[in-house]
């Protein structure tokens, strides 16, 4: 079977819950392989997701692995089953993979948890805030990649107005909306362009005020994308080595908890709302 040439995080879950699940029913490689009418070592990219596993494998294998739950496997053969080219795709080759595998993410999604600290998420950002935020941390950016990123954030906004578009829950301390990414009219900018996304009706936005007492605080970003059934929930988070996508159970299930520390230490929307147009009339 032909290999791909390249690999996405998507297809590297869909890989990875089958092994999870072969390993759990205690079935070698081999015998997978047997089942599938494949050898070992296909079966070992197939894993991988270097492979297409497509959606009769799929339930072939869950099948012999025992798996009973209906809802977990019409998923998992959905994902198997997918053709669609994503309009990410026209970005191959000029940005880097993981904000591709990003789109992807929130494109499938059936809801989103944000979290930042000290930038306003993407999927709210202004156009000329994008602009100030990349020109301001790549000093050597080229016009032509400058222009490629500012073009692809804006695509990815374009999920929260379609027909059925994913729950959206984002949290964003106070930090975040004084910072000045550009100047003041940027802000500003961003400020209502903020407050326009907020109205949304698949939008929560909430804020964390400098005034509450005994946050400590997450100095890293989070998006926790809710998948088709809850164990195939993905955190996207980043670390000095770059950014991770994560289906672990662990660590999603450490990441509801922490989602849920920073909501239970935001304001209500209102709330939210006034405090954002209080630093807007500020500037």
């Amino acid at each position: 079977m032909p290999r791909r040439n390249h690999v996405t995080a998507r297809q590297e879950r869909l890989g990875a819950e089958l092994r999870k699940l072969r390993e759990r029913a205690g079935v070698t490689a081999r015998e997978a392989a047997d089942v599938v009418g494949m050898d070992q070592a296909t079966m070992s990219h197939l894993e991988a997701g270097r492979v297409a596993a497509g959606e009769k494998r799929v339930r072939q294998l869950t099948s012999h692995y025992g798996v009973s739950d209906v809802p977990l496997v019409d998923a998992l053969a959905g994902m198997a089953a997918e053709r669609v080219r994503g309009w990410w795709g026209k970005y191959q080759g000029r940005l880097v993979p993981v904000l591709l595998d990003l789109a992807e993410l929130e494109h499938h999604a059936r809801g989103l948890k944000l979290f930042q600290m000290v930038h306003v998420p993407g999927l709210f950002q202004s156009e000329d805030y994008m602009r100030a935020l990349h020109v301001n941390a790549h000093y050597e950016l080229s016009s032509e990649l400058l222009e490629a990123t500012v073009d692809f954030r804006l695509s990815r906004q374009q999920v929260l107005d379609r027909d059925a578009p994913p729950e959206t829950r984002a949290v964003v301390h106070e930090a975040a909306l004084r910072i000045k990414v550009g100047d003041r009219k940027v802000a500003r900018g961003q400020l209502d362009h903020l407050l326009e996304a907020s109205t949304r009706p698949c939008v929560s936005l909430r804020v964390i005020s400098f005034e509450e007492e005994g946050f400590a605080g997450a100095g890293l970003p989070m998006l926790y994308a809710e998948g088709p059934v809850r164990q195939l929930d993905t955190v996207q988070f980043d670390t000095v080595n770059g950014s991770v996508f994560s289906g672990e159970e662990k660590q999603l299930a450490d990441y509801r908890r922490v989602f849920g520390m920073m909501e239970s230490a935001a304001l209500p929307v209102r709330e939210s709302r006034d405090l954002i147009h209080r630093i807007a009339e500020e500037l």
